[in-house]
């Protein structure tokens, strides 16, 4: 079908994913957190919700799904690590597969980005290090939040705590949080999903040992890049054992600092561990793009960094060869419009683009970029709330007076 909007044009070109998973366009709904799945078990609603924006050939990442009781540190979130809750995601597995999208569902341990509120016993959270949260973030507790649960509304910050210092791994328990993962992806399987995202971003527990700004360990797992990287690594090595490489992708973010998440080398970190997942053939690597910085942009002028190292490096001094750092399928993400997405396509920078708030607040996004449409604007005050305002009912194109508007100029030409 020819594309009114050339700019996106790009973006509505087949792609095939390692597996041989066949997907009809490059646009990618992202893992978005929507504090939503009461007692962390996937809600009817949320059947609804995904399959509005399911296309065929589309390809969707979940919400971020938690592996384990102690991995939570945010309110209503999913997990994927008990029998009820595998029984609760089939059915919103089966009512995206039945719009003929492929669906990944995003697991996800928060490692220190938590509350002993959260936890058994109320015990520490746990981490790489013992170092804190520094930055401007807090905590959302379980103990002092108000139903229903409006954070971008609660000028009074009631809700929030500070994040506490967490508890440092010993080496000793990593192999049982490694098979966390592990059984995590199998039970993701078994509900019906296509495969999984490893959430090894944002500063959450995988982020907080690679990043050397939190990992300060001596031990194997610690120090140079190779150690810091060896906890990603052996998750991947078991997640792809357990259900295959073609069924495996992970989620990196290298810049941007959320959760007092830095590096002193990104590119240099990054790139090593890039060059280790090269031998898998994962399904893809998906990267946040520096100019994102949690759920928020950072300002022009202060985005300093690139994807481009990732994507494409050079070497030599007379004659220069380029040559791709990661060979898989790369996913981009993170701020991008429907021409920026197009661009990252024709220049080769992606192979697929994710899309979030735009997607969330418009259920028919590759309808709209493929017309040229106006957008729905999202509201983000309920981002995170509880019911179903700002969840599903953002209006299809034609069921907005613009959208009727605009379908008109399109008939008339």
């Amino acid at each position: 079908m020819a594309v009114p909007n050339t700019a996106a044009a790009p973006l509505f070109t087949p792609y095939t994913l390692p597996g041989g998973l066949q997907l009809q366009h490059r646009i990618v709904y992202a893992p978005l957190t929507r504090c939503r799945a009461f007692n962390n078990i996937p809600q009817p609603n949320a059947a609804l919700y995904y399959s509005q924006r399911a296309t065929p050939g589309g390809l969707m990442i979940s919400e971020g799904t938690i592996i384990s009781e102690r991995g939570h540190g945010y309110p209503c979130t999913p997990g994927i690590y008990t029998e009820e809750q595998v029984a609760a995601w089939k059915p919103v597995v089966k009512a995206v597969k039945d719009k003929g999208a492929a669906f990944f569902c995003q697991i996800w341990h928060v490692g220190r980005a938590s509350h002993p509120h959260y936890q058994p016993n109320e015990e520490l959270p746990i981490s790489a290090s013992s170092l804190p949260i520094t930055d401007d973030n807090k905590c959302f507790s379980l103990k002092t939040m108000q139903y229903p649960f409006r954070p971008s509304l609660d000028s009074s910050f009631q809700q929030l705590e500070d994040y506490v210092a967490p508890r440092q791994l010993d080496a000793s328990e990593l192999p049982a949080i490694v098979d966390q993962y592990r059984q995590a992806a199998r039970n993701a399987i078994d509900a019906g999903f296509d495969g999984v995202e490893i959430h090894g971003a944002n500063g959450y527990l995988i982020d907080q040992f690679l990043k050397d700004g939190i990992n300060n360990r001596s031990d194997a797992y610690g120090g140079s890049v190779e150690n810091r990287c060896r906890f990603a690594l052996e998750v991947v090595e078991a997640v792809v054992k357990e259900i295959g490489a073609e069924k495996t992708g992970i989620r990196l973010s290298p810049f941007g600092g959320f959760l007092s998440a830095q590096d002193s080398d990104p590119v240099g970190s990054i790139s090593y561990l890039l060059e280790q997942l090269n031998k898998y053939n994962l399904a893809f690597v998906h990267c946040v793009e520096p100019r994102v910085a949690g759920s928020g942009d950072l300002p022009a002028d202060q985005v300093k960094d690139s994807l481009e190292p990732f994507r494409k490096a050079s070497i030599g001094v007379v004659f220069v060869h380029f040559f791709l750092v990661y060979k898989g399928t790369f996913i981009s993400a993170g701020g991008h419009t429907a021409a920026s997405g197009g661009e990252a396509i024709a220049s080769g920078a992606a192979d697929l683009v994710c899309y979030g708030r735009h997607y969330l607040a418009n259920p028919d996004l590759p309808r709209r970029f493929r017309l040229g449409a106006p957008l729905n604007k999202y509201d983000r005050n309920t981002f995170y709330s509880q019911g179903e305002e700002g969840y599903i009912d953002y209006p299809f194109l034609e069921e907005s007076e613009e959208g009727k508007a605009f379908l008109q100029t399109v008939q008339a030409d």
